[in-house]
């Protein structure tokens, strides 16, 4: 049997900042000089769920995006409890 495209949280928070990310209008480069980044490769892997942001830069791109701050923190529970299982179970 095939096996299903799943995506991780992590996707999911990536897929939510990309798109909330064009919807408001900026560049990958644009977020990285916000953040104080020299290049958009940290944007990128985010939004590809490779890497996961510091929580101060999330809470920039919250702000900056205009995203339900609920609609994040519900991701992140879930990132947390994927995390929670690996390590514990």
């Amino acid at each position: 049997m095939p096996k299903k495209n799943v995506r991780t949280p992590m996707q999911k928070l990536g897929e939510l900042l990309r798109k909330k990310r064009l919807a408001a209008g900026f560049t990958q480069m644009n977020v990285a000089k916000k953040a104080g980044l020299s290049s958009a490769q940290f944007i990128s892997n985010v939004e590809r769920g490779i890497a996961g942001p510091p929580l101060s830069m999330l809470g920039m791109m919250i702000r900056l995006y205009r995203i339900n701050p609920e609609e994040a923190v519900k991701i992140i529970i879930d990132i947390s409890k994927v995390k929670l299982r690996k390590h514990l179970f």
